[in-house]
């Protein structure tokens, strides 16, 4: 039991890390020295809570990482069913906190202090989105709405799909772009496969929303393909 009272009741000290049961020692050190003091082994077990008789929580967490070969990333491709099913002692809670957790991580990275950040450049344009695709394992088509200044007016989804594919609609862009009144879009979606280059289809599509944008003069500016931490620039190809 953690408290912030300097003796526990009846006169007794508070026990020493060293000498408490073995799921308390993360949080009591967490306590002691910070959050930061603990080995990414430790955090997780904070994460889970609690372990199994005769298999304490530090020993549990160890173990989920050691299947992972200690990376954070391969843990976070891992289903809730996948958790459960792979390591005794994740239940239903465990595995939804293990999951809640790495996709807190996930959103803190892709948090944008400033409000209306300008696009100078599709590097400009994958610091800001290219989070989102962390790790994605299914397609999905976002757009970048900009105002004249390409400063970012909004960031929308426009379809998710599949581990190959997914269906873009162009009257839905155009409309998305102008009930917001954009000047510019930039086209963002994602290969789970991590083949950066674009299909004949990704050809198609760009020239056709191009087209479509262009009668009211709007315009695609960009036409980013993101996989495996990288990403494909139309612009910078020349392609645009």
């Amino acid at each position: 039991m953690i408290t912030d009272n300097q003796s526990l009741p009846n006169g007794h000290k508070p026990l020493s890390i060293s000498l408490m049961a073995d799921d308390d020692k993360p949080r009591e050190k967490a306590i002691a020295s910070g959050v930061r003091s603990l080995s990414t082994s430790e955090l997780l077990a904070i994460v889970i809570g609690a372990g199994l008789p005769g298999k304490p929580v530090t020993e549990l967490s160890a173990e989920i990482l050691q299947a992972c070969g200690g990376s954070l990333t391969r843990l976070s491709r891992m289903s809730i069913a996948g958790l459960q099913a792979q390591f005794r002692g994740v239940g239903p809670a465990k595995a939804v906190a293990i999951a809640s957790a790495l996709e807190l991580a996930r959103r803190m990275r892709e948090e944008e202090p400033e409000k209306q950040p300008r696009i100078t450049s599709s590097a400009d344009a994958f610091r800001i989105i290219g989070d989102h695709f962390y790790n994605l394992p299914t397609e999905e088509f976002w757009i970048m709405l900009l105002s004249r200044a390409n400063r970012v007016i909004a960031t929308e989804c426009i379809s998710r799909g599949g581990t190959a594919a997914t269906y873009v609609e162009t009257k839905l862009i155009i409309k998305h772009a102008v009930e917001t009144l954009a000047n510019g879009i930039i086209l963002v979606h994602n290969h789970p496969s991590g083949q950066l280059r674009p299909s004949a289809q990704d050809d198609t599509l760009t020239r056709k929303i191009k087209a479509a944008a262009e009668l009211l003069d709007i315009h695609v500016l960009d036409h980013l393909i993101i996989a495996g931490g990288s990403f494909y620039s139309y612009a910078d190809e020349g392609r645009l």
